[in-house]
């Protein structure tokens, strides 16, 4: 302990003389030295607090030589020096909250964001040599931050939404990494609902385009998870000022989070629910332009494809969300639809047709590679959901002429894949205790080309009789 003390003492009376001295390699090594002292737990906790402050009073003196000179070859000793600096201050604050309140005490986050700054607006002009330091300082800023409320608020405090923002938007992809770790650091509900005002949403979108464009960055990931899904006034602010790539990619990462557990650990709210149910009734008609062959619509159709997708996945008896059967007009928008690119379907050859070829695909028939596979499954499937044990919607498929139509999608089909089972499964929630249901099945004359015989999966015959149908439970042989 006594050979530590010693050795604080000499970096201190070091440090003195490095804010007197004019800059050489030298005390780049003396530097180097403390960082590497840094790594030790025993060193770190008996830092003196003298040895912080001249460490600041070094980093503000290389700040205002770096700004006088406005950058150039002769700031490379004193970048290499600020990327020093801020190692040390980041090899500090590992597991040691003790020297977060220090250096937070001491301004060293105010003053590392100004460096930060100059940094950024360096690298901008001519990049280089300013690249190292700048990542440190990032580094440091996260480091400083873990653990440390009060290190969170302030540098929150400090750099939202401006600074972080334009670290986000950086090119050289660590420096964007690390702001997004710091991000993901600091917020908290509280934050979250600062970032949907509408001055403050620039970020979010920003922190949602990459988790498009640089999805190996985890921990865009985790902030949209674990922290923009759960705020309702976000996703909704979000979802009206992002292209529709980026619509996909937050429909994507909603989807997986309804994957990943049952309701309760979804986390997202119930007005999100209602939000996209009224963008999907909006919006639905896009998916028609498909027909045409034009890919212009293209992009707005995916995402209509993805609302679907996500709406399927909240109404599969997740009781949070069940209170989207009863939401207006979702159930005659999905039946309205399916009836559309039925009838184009057969009009003419298109993503909406029936197809029996199979020859593609390694195993139960869909094409991987094309987005459109399986939309009038999953149309079919939201019906279903919806009609689970409620008989109001029951009847109001019954009253659009929805039966014959799910009864005319039980034929396998290549270019919708389960397509007779997710059928089938919509005929049994709507006949369940539906006595009208029922009777409309077991008398009504043959439309389409349906195929009855998909009902004996539910232990129905279908007769023809008298110029109708008879609907009886199929015979067992003993």
């Amino acid at each position: 302990m006594a050979a530590l003390t010693d050795y604080t003492m000499d970096v201190s009376s070091s440090f003195s003389g490095l804010l007197n001295e004019k800059f050489c390699h030298n005390h780049l090594n003396v530097l180097k030295s403390f960082t590497s002292q840094l790594r030790g737990q025993e060193y770190r906790e008996v830092v003196e607090k003298d040895v912080f402050c001249h460490l600041w009073g070094l980093l503000s003196r290389l700040r205002e030589e770096l700004e006088a000179s406005g950058g150039g070859e002769e700031d490379e000793l004193n970048l290499q020096l600020i990327a020093e600096c801020f190692r040390a201050q980041r090899n500090a604050c590992v597991q040691s909250p003790r020297n977060q309140a220090l250096l937070r005490e001491l301004s060293f986050i105010e003053e590392s964001l100004k460096v930060i700054s100059v940094l950024q607006h360096m690298h901008l002009q001519s990049g280089g040599a300013a690249l190292e330091p700048l990542r440190c300082g990032v580094q440091f800023l996260g480091n400083i931050a873990v653990g440390s409320q009060l290190c969170k608020d302030n540098l929150w405090r400090l750099s939202f939404p401006h600074l972080m923002l334009d670290l986000l938007s950086g090119e050289d992809e660590k420096v964007v990494s690390y702001a997004s770790m710091v991000l993901h650091t600091c917020l908290d509900e509280e934050k979250v609902e600062e970032l949907a005002q509408p001055n403050n949403i620039p970020l979010a979108l920003r922190v949602m385009e990459l988790c498009r464009t640089h999805p190996d960055i985890d921990w865009t990931v985790l902030i949209a998870t674990q922290h923009f899904l759960k705020s309702s006034a976000l996703v909704t602010s979000m979802y009206s000022g992002i292209s529709h790539l980026e619509r996909m990619t937050l429909l994507e990462l909603l989807a997986a989070q309804l994957g990943g557990g049952g309701a309760d650990d979804s986390g997202i709210p119930g007005d999100v629910a209602s939000h996209l149910a009224e963008s999907f009734q909006t919006g639905c008609k896009a998916v028609l332009v498909l027909t045409s062959g034009s890919a212009d619509g293209d992009e707005e159709a995916l995402t209509v494809i993805g609302l679907l997708d996500v709406l399927c996945e909240m109404t599969s008896d997740l009781e949070q969300f069940m209170f989207l059967q009863d939401h207006a007009g979702l159930l005659q928008t999905t039946v309205g639809l399916l009836q559309d690119v039925h009838a184009l379907g057969k009009a003419s050859e298109n993503v909406f047709s029936s197809s029996q070829n199979f020859s593609s695909f390694s195993s139960g028939g869909g094409d991987p590679s094309s987005p459109f596979v399986s939309f009038k499954a999953h149309l079919i499937r939201l019906i279903g959901n919806l009609c689970h044990h409620h008989p109001g919607n029951q009847n109001l498929v019954r009253e659009l002429d929805g039966i014959p139509l799910i009864l005319d999608n039980c034929s396998i089909d290549s270019n919708n894949p389960f397509i007779s089972q997710w059928a089938i499964f919509t005929i049994r929630n709507l006949l369940e205790q539906n006595h009208d249901n029922q009777e409309l099945v077991a008398v009504m004359d043959r439309r389409g080309n349906a195929d009855y015989s998909a009902l004996t999966a539910l232990g129905l015959d279908v007769e023809k009789r008298d110029g109708g149908l008879l609907l009886k439970p199929t015979k067992k042989n003993h």
